[in-house]
């Protein structure tokens, strides 16, 4: 039976396709139809650690564990032990589980096709191939392809973790809104696995019966300010209110572990570099004499997670011309090098963000 759950067109699987395949997967484990070889690899190590938690607790009873589940390392094993394992008969039961981790520091790891040619009917081999892929031109990955399952790891863009958020939140039955999505995304970076246990420490406090969360939520249980953070710096600077946009400045100032200035800068180079495409799209629409793309369409070319965002950068572009637009991205270009130490003499990284709002919105 072959199984590699879905490939992409070029042949590269995409973040987006992973967690498709991490969805069906872990509904069939659920369902308890198992295969006898399963090659866990990739560059994201949630999704490997969370399928192979998930294949350790469905597969066997409670009571069979200790006697037929076996959990090795590659660094301290080699192929030959772990096929002596696997051939071994399961002490109690029908079938026993062999996990190895960090499959990729395994001593001669190729040799396990000597096993995976004919796998034997009472051993589940699970492999956990972390950090990059298995040599897919190799024999082993192609026997394991050809009767087992084949799942690849991979690790998400910036910009796909916001709608990776959303569906892991629904996951769990309940919805978040699109301020609190980026309060999260801000916070925790692109750490799927921090930010799904924060989720699920979040879930726990929640009074009962919440479907959603809110920024609320968030201030009260993870301590993300609703009021002071980089949502809501962009939203400022697109509403051109100076006063908002320092006063979060003055806060991140006074909290720059939680607020850091690398991040933030970051933020306000793809805010501003999505103003700089609508304004294009717009120009380019005017030349054609065609209508601006659908919604939908123009929040795929802006990297958005939803919709929601779009009207946002819309109205922005009406208060920042591309001309504009560019000497930001330009002064925003310096203050990275700044905060890096060049040219920034004795400023801190708050007067270093103040100083910057203050240049773009004075900018003509």
């Amino acid at each position: 039976m072959q199984t590699i759950l879905s490939m992409a067109k070029s042949g590269k699987k995409t973040f987006r396709e992973s967690a498709a395949d991490y969805a069906a997967l872990a509904a069939r484990i659920a369902e308890r139809r198992f295969e006898p070889l399963y090659l866990l690899m990739g560059d994201e190590p949630y999704f490997i650690d969370s399928l192979t938690a998930r294949l350790a607790d469905a597969i066997l009873p409670p009571d069979e564990r200790a006697f037929n589940q076996t959990v090795v390392y590659g660094k301290d094993t080699d192929a030959g032990a772990v096929i002596n394992l696997c051939r071994q008969m399961p002490m109690t039961g029908t079938r026993q589980v062999v996990i190895v981790r960090e499959a990729q520091s395994l001593r001669r790891l190729e040799q396990l096709s000597l096993y995976t040619a004919s796998p034997c009917a009472t051993t589940i081999l699970v492999l956990c191939h972390k950090e990059r892929n298995m040599d897919k031109r190799s024999q082993l990955y192609k026997q394991i392809a050809g009767r087992g399952v084949v799942f690849e790891s991979v690790r998400p863009r910036d910009y796909e973790i916001a709608g990776w958020l959303a569906e892991y939140i629904r996951s769990r039955n309940c919805t978040i809104d699109a301020k609190s999505v980026s309060m999260l995304v801000d916070h925790l970076g692109a750490d799927i696995a921090k930010i799904a246990n924060e989720i699920d420490k979040l879930m726990t406090f929640l009074p009962e019966g919440t479907s959603r969360i809110t920024a609320e939520h968030i201030e009260q249980n993870i301590g993300i300010s609703k009021d002071f953070n980089n949502f809501e710096l962009t939203r400022a600077l697109s509403e051109k209110d100076m006063a908002r946009a320092l006063r979060i400045a003055d806060h991140f100032a006074r909290n720059p572990k939680e607020n850091p200035l690398l991040v933030t800068l970051g933020t306000l180079f793809t805010h501003f570099q999505r103003i700089f495409i609508v304004n294009y799209q717009r120009w380019l629409c005017r030349r054609k004499g065609t209508p601006m793309p659908p919604d939908a369409e123009l929040a795929r070319m802006l990297k958005l997670s939803s919709a929601f965002f779009l009207k946002e950068y819309q109205q922005a572009a009406s208060l920042y011309p591309n001309s504009r637009v560019f000497a930001i991205m330009g002064l925003i270009r310096e203050y990275d090098l700044k905060s890096k130490g060049i040219d920034s003499g004795q400023a801190t990284d708050g007067e270093l963000l103040k100083e910057l709002l203050l240049k773009i919105f004075v900018l003509r």
